[in-house]
């Protein structure tokens, strides 16, 4: 659906995306993460062929950006952090007008199926320069989608939104991916991005690593087991130590920890291991990294060391 090929763009001596290749897979959610100015905005515009790259390749729903652009831009939606609404014309005539503009079919049955399903035929008649914040941002999410593209991009589509809104954007994006759209969604969200996304690139200018979060995570992390025991005992950590595909053991507040990475094979060898050594288990979890965790390593580290030297092929 979108394959990009060391796609860079400069602006002057500023180099804002460096060399991207990544591929993003038709049906999927697929997340943008990075710090401000990591190129997150400029690279779905590229992609959305509102502006040029300075070198590179990159084919969007089987077209060339620089070559197709016209029909390439047919064939995906966009909205903005700041999404530009006509203040002064209603909720319904400011998708009306852009649904000519996109040459759709049926505009009166266009317009309200979207309004309705975002929940704002009540407000059809208000200006849009009136509307609340949230209501504005589902307006701009609704004339994006006129046209039914195949690939929608979403530059933080609930930046100040409040809860309720912000679960409702959250809702209509898993819709849409349900339709079977390819969803671009650029967010500071990481609880969103995690919760919604398939897969998400983290990089600063370059690309730092891609994989699904989950995978992420055990790359960067492992996966840490904890064993709730009935009487916490130091000696128990040996037990589990002597394992090799244990990389990590100790004791946290009364709980004994293990850092492994395949547990649903190995934790029952730990388990009986323990017990045999006299401990009591009474029941085992796993602590989970968070998203931000393995954000935050990968920029702070800005991509040097092991993480992309062992994991290349997640570029792709």
């Amino acid at each position: 659906m979108i394959e990009t090929h060391e796609l860079t763009r400069r602006f002057g001596d500023v180099l804002a995306v460096d060399r991207l290749t990544l591929t993003v897979h038709p049906g999927e959610i697929f997340g943008f993460l990075g710090p401000n100015g990591a190129g997150k905005t400029t690279t779905i515009r590229m992609l959305a062929a509102l502006i040029e790259p300075t070198s590179g390749q990159a084919t969007v729903a089987g077209y060339r950006i620089g070559k197709d652009d016209n029909r390439l831009r047919a064939k995906v939606g966009f909205l903005t952090e700041t999404p530009g609404l006509y203040d002064r014309l209603s909720a319904e005539a400011n998708l009306a007008y852009f649904a000519h503009l996109y040459g759709v079919a049926d505009v009166p049955g266009r317009v309200e199926h979207y309004l309705r399903w975002l929940g704002l035929w009540d407000q059809r008649y208000e200006p849009a320069g009136t509307l609340s914040k949230g209501m504005r941002q589902k307006l701009a999410i609704a004339r994006a989608l006129l046209h039914d593209p195949p690939i929608v991009f979403l530059d933080e589509p609930t930046s100040a939104l409040d809860p309720e809104a912000a679960h409702l954007v959250r809702d209509f994006i898993a819709g849409l991916r349900a339709e079977g759209r390819t969803i671009i969604l650029c967010t500071h969200n990481l609880d969103e991005a995690d919760r919604l996304c398939d897969r998400v690139a983290v990089f600063k200018h370059r690309l730092l690593a891609l994989d699904a979060p989950a995978t992420l995570r055990s790359q960067l992390f492992g996966r840490t087991i904890v064993f709730h025991l009935g009487q916490a005992d130091p000696g128990h950590v040996a037990v589990l130590e002597r394992f090799p595909f244990v990389t990590s053991a100790r004791m946290v507040d009364g709980r004994l920890l293990a850092t492994v990475q395949h547990p649903e094979v190995e934790n029952p060898t730990l388990v009986k291991a323990l017990i045999e050594a006299g401990a009591e288990v009474q029941f085992v979890g796993e602590l989970r990294q968070s998203l931000e965790d393995v954000y935050l390593r990968l920029v702070r580290t800005n991509g040097e060391g092991d993480v992309g030297a062992k994991h290349p092929s997640t570029a792709r």
